[in-house]
């Protein structure tokens, strides 16, 4: 058996992307109140826009989302019966605080994540909690500009002290940053950064991300002070960039590309910016914004594990320009490889591939958060979910998994599929881009009873798990 027998089984959310009750509970807005649904959502995403406030002319998915807040536990104990052993979900940071910036957090926000754990605790369930996962109080990116001041550094080890302090004991595993690098290309979304024309665009993206790293750091010193039990680590969007050709030009661009998602787990493994990064600073003329300490923070804590999402590897080439895919980067069609609908490659040995070249180049455990197929279900006139297309892409992925385990050796704590449950899709907004096990009952405008049914993939799922992962069938 090539998974050891304490193998993390489960399935992954977002609180942005399945609470909903976005004004409810003492909530206040976050940026991903404000991302709209429909033509103009990637402009606002990527800070080209400016939408501070939800307006009338939109529909925004997070303001009801799935209705997780008040479906929590029936959801739960879904999860349960596939026999879940842990369930990865982000904290509303504006459920806790809902400005920011304030000394005293808000109860209700607490009280309600609090039971939340204690549910799944009491199904055997570990919770593995993302800190930040594309979720910022809106008037932090009003007032202080989002990440790319430094306040906000001070605002984060405030709420992960509060968070560490209340649930010492109930949680243990943690991850600082959902999807790090994206920051540089979701900057409203994940940064809370928007540009004027008279920005140096780059300069407030590496200064934010300078703070980002620091700030993520904290974490893992108060963590570790808080509770030395405490397992934190870095959450990487993962998935290796292949040359278009063995043209030696198309490797050095895919080397290149690849290290621009990189620098960011370099210095959340190693503890220090890779010389690449600082040879780049240096011929942009710009100046990491070190203050005192910071070197220290950044050396001396170091996380535990790196955590990556997997959808799938991309493409790049000198004659090639990228088309953009839905998980908010660009790749050039892989000729060798299916594409799904939203544009991504299905590539399982990828996995096997970008596996091995994180464990090479970390040495440290390994943790697959977000792996699973968006597609479009259909619910036949006996109510059920035929959906052998996702169950196919897990198999394979799976499979591949195991290979980098057993055959290659990767240590590996566990895995959790994207979307257990259906949910907002962060890059598009919409609901039919399916990844659930279980099916619910809304379409991308809002409409529906809220309904969860399980889809075949459930049975499936629930099997794998019970056999950890022998029965693949």
């Amino acid at each position: 058996m090539s998974l050891k027998e304490n193998f993390l089984w489960g399935g992954a959310t977002a609180a942005n992307q399945c609470e909903g009750a976005w004004n409810e509970g003492g909530k206040g807005l976050s940026n991903a109140d404000v991302l709209p649904f429909g033509k103009d959502r990637m402009p606002v995403i990527k800070g080209d826009t400016k939408q501070f406030t939800p307006d009338d002319e939109h529909y925004y998915p997070t303001h009801r989302a799935i209705d997780f807040y008040h479906h929590w536990k029936e959801d739960i104990a879904l999860f349960a019966e596939m026999g879940f052993r842990t369930f990865r979900m982000s904290i509303a940071w504006s459920r806790i605080y809902p400005l920011g910036d304030e000394e005293t957090p808000n109860e209700e926000g607490l009280r309600f994540y609090e039971e939340i754990f204690r549910e799944l605790k009491k199904h055997h369930i570990e919770p593995l909690v993302t800190i930040s996962h594309y979720d910022l109080p809106m008037h932090l990116a009003e007032k202080y500009g989002g990440w790319k001041n430094r306040q906000l550094i001070g605002f984060f080890r405030n709420l992960v002290t509060t968070l560490f302090t209340r649930y010492k004991g109930l949680v243990k595993y943690w991850l600082t940053f959902n999807e790090i690098n994206i920051m540089t290309s979701a900057c409203f979304m994940a940064a809370g950064l928007t540009f004027t024309e008279e920005d140096d665009r780059y300069s407030v993206i590496h200064t934010a991300v300078h703070n980002v790293l620091t700030a993520s750091a904290w974490a893992v010193r108060i963590g570790h002070e808080t509770d030395p039990d405490n397992q934190i680590g870095c959450m990487l969007n993962a998935g290796v960039y292949y040359p278009l050709t063995c043209n030696p030009v198309d490797v050095k661009l895919a080397q290149d590309e690849n290290r621009k998602h990189y620098m960011f787990t370099d210095v959340q493994v190693r503890g220090y910016y890779p010389c690449y990064v600082l040879k780049e600073y240096e011929r942009k003329g710009f100046s990491i914004p070190y203050e005192e300490n910071d070197r220290e923070i950044l050396r001396e804590n170091t996380v535990d594990f790196v955590s990556f999402s997997y959808y799938a590897t991309r493409v790049i080439g000198s004659d090639k320009s990228g088309e953009f895919d839905s998980n908010l980067l660009n790749s050039a069609r892989n000729p060798y490889l299916e594409v799904e609908p939203w544009g991504r490659h299905l590539d399982p040995l990828g996995l096997r591939i970008t596996m091995n070249d994180i464990y090479d180049r970390y040495q440290k455990p390994l943790f697959i958060v977000e792996n699973g197929l968006g597609a479009k279900d259909e619910v036949k006139e006996d109510g059920t979910i035929e959906d052998d297309y996702r169950i196919r892409y897990l198999r394979d992925h799976i499979r591949a998994m195991k290979e980098a385990v057993d055959t290659d050796g990767v240590e590996l704590m566990g895995y959790t599929t994207w979307g257990p449950i259906d949910l907002v899709s962060v890059a598009t907004g919409q609901m039919e881009k399916r990844y659930g096990f279980i099916y619910v009952d809304l379409d991308d405008h809002g409409n529906g009873t809220l309904e969860r049914k399980k889809k075949k993939s459930f049975e499936w799922y629930r099997k794998v798990i019970e056999t950890n992962g022998e029965n693949l069938d």
